[in-house]
């Protein structure tokens, strides 16, 4: 239901990632940067029981996974359904726009949205990822993937060029068509293959997936991916939890990554 309602009301995807479908019962690439939340106002001790009231009042069945203070004045920054929203103190005004800071020239993230991000990607045990490492690693990324997007497909082309710039890359599954698709189908039978980096290159390059079974993740990766607000396929993270947009070029992914880290 939360899903519903955010993809409904705020649904805006991203230029250079693959769209989620709306389903019953999905940002463009930018640079990135992260700030350090906005002080507290006065009198914002009950501002997250305020706007957690306020959604609630929108439906009761919209509950936040995530209160606290945006990066600038008189707003709080929510996490909902995967969306993330900034809503008045007063719980009067809501609006889903990432916020950019010209002092930083980058986009604003509070410092407790990112470590909520970052500690709910951390949870996933490197041995259910699909790694593409760097021989000598400077960055790593968490990216959500699909088989069939062509985004996705792209940004695989570019592994070597992003491990020589070093770069690891790190695949989470997240099959935009989601549960009982064939594309869910088969990442489940690339994360159950023998290799599989070689069986997820293969798919990516439109081969046939060879049907395997197993006891995989890919289905808690694609509730994750939901959790942390992945409309649209790839969807790059930051190893702190920035969440960086779509396709972006190795170039100018490896110059945003240096911008980030100084």
């Amino acid at each position: 239901m939360r899903r519903v309602l955010t993809v409904a009301l705020f649904g805006a995807l991203s230029l250079t990632a693959c769209a989620q479908p709306a389903s019953p019962g999905a940002t463009p690439a930018a640079k990135p940067g992260s700030n350090a939340a906005a002080p507290a106002a006065k009198g914002n001790a009950n501002a997250d029981q305020t706007v957690r009231s306020a959604l609630a009042g929108l439906d009761p069945k919209f509950k936040p996974d995530y209160i606290g203070a945006a990066p600038f004045p008189g707003f709080r920054e929510v996490l909902v359904g995967g969306q993330v929203l900034y809503v008045s103190d007063d719980g009067r005004y809501l609006m889903q726009s990432q916020p950019y800071d010209i002092q930083n020239r980058a986009p604003a993230s509070s410092a407790g949205l990112l470590a909520h991000r970052k500690a709910l990607l951390d949870k996933v045990p490197r041995g259910e990822r699909i790694v593409f490492a760097a021989s000598n690693p400077k960055h790593t990324l968490t990216v959500f993937t699909d088989i069939e997007c062509g985004y996705c497909r792209k940004m695989h082309q570019d592994i070597p060029e992003l491990n020589k710039l070093g770069i690891t890359v790190e695949y989470l599954a997240f099959p935009r068509m989601g549960p009982g698709s064939q594309d869910f189908t088969d990442m489940i039978s690339v994360w159950c293959a023998a290799d599989r980096r070689q069986a997820l290159t293969h798919a990516k390059q439109g081969q046939p997936v060879a049907p395997k079974n197993c006891t995989s993740p890919v289905a808690m990766q694609y509730n994750l991916g939901q959790q942390v607000g992945v409309s649209g396929t790839p969807a790059v993270f930051a190893a702190d939890g920035t969440q960086l947009g779509g396709y972006v070029p190795p170039a100018q992914l490896v110059k945003a990554l240096e911008r980030q880290a100084r």
